[in-house]
């Protein structure tokens, strides 16, 4: 009897699935384009059992690669092809806990999937400020392995800032319990932190304690055009001083990223008469009962105009609209599939550098693929641009990504690491940017990080492969 046999047949039937053709939906990852393999997946219920896994195959030797709701874009959850690994799925692990509406906090566990989570807020009142565009299928878990971003981080922060405490099996199966949900505690390392945006590569998380805010009373929502790049950084500088630092979102979307989307989905339209090179979709919430955030948000349109920063807008009227108008940003992804598929760069520079990155950077896509279609767009209020290259209708879209990944992202990633910015923002760094990582990790990061996996997982069993190089 292998290892593998071996950890399976210590382990309660009722968490361990063989059938293949469920686990088909285990190995492969989001995007599609990495297929691994393994015999089994592990679905734990409790923290307990997945201690029991932990230790066995600490034991035997046999890598476990953890998963939430694998919507990863970096293959950070995908077994490799080799077969010798088990998949630990989360998703039974979905309790709320706890949610203490007086403190603004709530107690989760791992599995529970993110939507889930914010209509539980909701409905005390509250609001959970992570908000992403695959949040009806990714898990708590996941979204603070990978430290996701999403739209509201210019207000609220990333994942790791909504985290008060942690639960994690440890690569010996031990447990580290962490759950108090205080704003202030001062008592050594903030060792919570090491677990988040490490992918599993240090411990399972099974459980969190996160922030929660008030919910907003009023939203307004607008949809603006302006003709520079350049005046992105006046424009969020104002509004935020208008706003009395109200804004929430701040999205940027080229009007190429806008066509390819209306192209693919003949169902959107346009919400603007005019057309632009560029656009914004602010939005502003406050959860005062007293604040006309209508009327500010109008001032502060009326101030854009004024100034020549914008050339056409509309503020949404319903909510309705405000879904039309947030389709459009979530949806660019999805028309980039229908168009082939694009290579991805998950760029953040300062936002003072920001318009200077995309036209650089731009430059080079028209030196040295001509052709090439970019679809540029992002949370630009704190510098994070998705900048994305389609092929053109010409090309074969498999070569042509495979050619321009090999040649031309280089010297964009380059370009990035030049401006003070980085290759990841968001999306992290799993199997495919770790390469990435050793060129432009911070100096001594990298090693830094070899030596914490060497300490915590020295078998190196926990989710291998991934994030940093041995």
């Amino acid at each position: 009897m292998d290892s593998i046999a071996q950890v399976l047949a210590r382990l309660s039937p009722g968490i361990v699935t063989r059938d293949q053709d469920i686990i088909a939906t285990y190995t492969t990852d989001f995007r599609r384009q990495y297929a691994g393999s393994t015999r089994a997946v592990l679905r734990p219920r409790h923290a307990a059992e997945v201690q029991d896994i932990v230790r066995c195959c600490a034991e035997l030797g046999v890598p476990l690669v953890p998963q939430g709701g694998n919507t990863g874009y970096c293959t950070a959850a995908t077994p490799s092809d080799r077969g010798d690994e088990l998949v630990i799925s989360l998703e039974r692990m979905n309790r709320l806990r706890e949610l203490d509406r007086a403190n603004l906090s709530v107690c989760v566990e791992a599995g529970i999937i993110l939507s889930e989570l914010q209509q539980a807020a909701s409905e005390a009142d509250l609001l959970l400020p992570l908000a992403l565009g695959s949040q009806q299928s990714c898990r708590i878990g996941g979204n603070l392995s990978t430290n996701a971003g999403g739209i509201s981080v210019l207000r609220y922060g990333m994942a790791r800032d909504l985290v008060l405490g942690l639960e994690v099996v440890l690569p010996d199966g031990s447990l580290y319990s962490e759950l108090s949900p205080l704003r202030k505690n001062n008592s050594g390392y903030d060792v919570k932190q090491l677990f988040i945006g490490a992918e599993g590569t240090l411990g399972i998380i099974t459980a969190a304690s996160l922030k929660l805010a008030r919910k907003p009373s009023r939203t307004v929502t607008a949809f603006l055009a302006i003709d520079d790049i350049t005046s992105l950084a006046a424009i969020l500088d104002l509004a935020q001083i208008q706003t009395g630092e109200l804004i929430s979102s701040f999205e940027y979307i080229s009007d190429t990223s806008l066509n390819l989307l209306l192209d693919a989905r003949k169902d959107l339209r346009h919400p603007l008469q005019a057309r632009s090179g560029h656009y914004i979709l602010l939005e502003a919430a406050t959860a005062s009962p007293v604040l006309n955030l209508e009327e500010t948000v109008t001032g502060l349109l009326g101030e854009l105009f004024e100034r020549g920063l914008v050339t056409d807008g509309t503020i949404a009227a319903n909510g309705q609209q405000v879904a039309e108008f947030w389709r459009l940003r979530e949806c660019i992804p999805e028309a980039e599939v229908h168009h082939g598929g694009s290579v991805k760069h998950d760029i953040a520079v300062r936002t003072s550098r920001l318009a200077a990155f995309v036209q650089a950077a731009s430059q080079i896509v028209r030196e040295d693929a001509e052709g090439a279609i970019l679809s540029v767009y992002g949370h630009v209020g704190d510098g994070n641009v998705h900048f994305n290259v389609v092929a053109p209708s010409t090309a074969q879209a498999a070569p042509f990504k495979h050619q321009f990944e090999r040649d031309v992202s280089p010297k964009i990633y380059r370009l990035a690491a030049e401006m003070g910015g980085t290759f990841s923002a968001e999306y992290g760094i799993g199997r495919v940017k770790m390469d990435l990582l050793e060129r432009y990790g911070a100096p001594g990061k990298v090693d830094l990080m070899r030596r914490l996996k060497a300490a915590l997982d020295p078998n190196g069993t926990m989710n291998p492969g991934k994030v940093v190089i041995p």
